[in-house]
C-alpha cells in the first residue's frame, strides 16, 4: 500500500505521521488509527498498510512528536528500569488536552487531503492509543463515526475528571472495544464502569473481553496472540464496513 510522509499543523507545533492509502487511486473514508505507548515504529505501519488495504485512508501520527525520542526494544521496555521510566516520561507528556488539540488537527488534515473522501472518520487505538480512540469519539462527535480500542488502558478510572467513561453522552459513534483478561490497566471495575456509561448514553457499543493477555494485537509485543488478532481484524473491518461506507 502506498505510504505518503506528511506533517500536520498543530496548535503545538508540527506531528509528523503517515498517510498510507489503497493501491487503488481515488478518495476514501479516513482512518486515524492510534499506536500503544511504545510509539509509532514499523509494525505500527504494517497495520496502517492493512486498513488502507480495506479501503481507508489511515493516518498514523506520532503521538509522542513533542518530545523526540529514540525508539524502543518491545522486547524489554516494560522489564528494563531505565526504559520504563523513558516510557513513562513519554506517556505522562500526551495529556487528555493536547491529545484533543492534536484530534482536531488531525481532522482538518484529512478534510483538506484529496485521498479522503466524506466526513464520517473511524478511529482505533491500541493499549494508550485506545483511550485516545475513545476520547476523539467524545470531543468530535460530528466527526468520528466509528471508534474501537483494544486493549486499552485506563478507559473508566473512577478518581479520573479526564476519563473517557464520563464522556459517553458525548458519544454518536459505534464503540467497539476489546479488553485482554486479567489486565491491570482495565481491571473488572473499569470494565463494567465503561460498560454501565456507555449503556446508559445510549451509545451503540460492543464490549467484549478476549481470552488474550494485554498487546494481544500488536504483533511485535511478547504477548501478542496470532487467534485475537484475527478475531480484532474482523471486528475492526466490520466495524468499518457498517459505519464508514454509504
Amino acid at each position: 500500500m502506498p505510504r505518503i510522509p506528511v506533517t500536520v499543523p498543530t496548535p503545538d507545533g508540527t506531528c509528523s505521521a503517515t498517510l498510507h492509502t489503497p493501491a487503488k487511486a481515488g478518495s476514501h473514508p479516513a482512518v486515524v488509527l492510534h499506536a500503544d505507548a511504545a510509539g509509532v515504529r514499523e509494525t505500527f505501519a504494517l497495520m496502517a498498510d492493512r486498513l488502507a488495504g480495506l479501503g481507508y485512508a489511515v493516518l498514523l501520527p506520532d503521538a509522542y512528536y513533542r518530545t523526540p525520542f529514540a525508539p524502543f526494544d518491545i522486547t524489554t521496555v516494560f522489564t528494563v528500569p531505565e526504559e520504563r521510566r523513558r516510557l513513562d516520561t513519554l506517556i505522562t507528556s500526551v495529556t487528555v488536552a493536547s491529545a484533543v488539540r492534536d484530534m482536531g488537527a488531525y481532522l482538518e488534515f484529512l478534510a483538506g487531503r484529496p485521498e479522503v473522501s466524506g466526513t464520517a472518520v473511524g478511529t482505533t487505538g491500541y493499549c494508550m492509543g485506545g483511550k485516545l480512540s475513545l476520547l476523539a469519539a467524545a470531543h468530535y462527535p460530528e466527526r468520528v463515526a466509528a471508534a474501537a480500542s483494544f486493549h486499552g488502558g485506563n478507559l473508566a478510572v473512577a478518581d479520573d475528571a479526564d476519563s473517557p467513561y464520563l464522556l459517553a453522552d458525548r458519544i454518536r459513534a459505534t464503540v467497539y472495544v476489546a479488553a485482554a483478561e486479567n489486565d491491570k490497566a482495565f481491571p473488572a471495575d473499569q470494565n463494567e464502569r465503561l460498560g454501565t456509561a456507555l449503556a446508559d448514553a445510549g451509545v451503540r457499543h460492543t464490549l467484549v473481553t478476549y481470552p488474550a493477555e494485554h498487546g494481544f494485537a500488536v504483533s511485535d509485543n511478547p504477548t501478542y496472540d496470532a487467534e485475537a488478532d484475527q478475531r480484532h481484524w474482523e471486528a475492526l473491518a466490520g466495524l468499518y464496513a457498517e459505519n464508514l461506507r454509504a
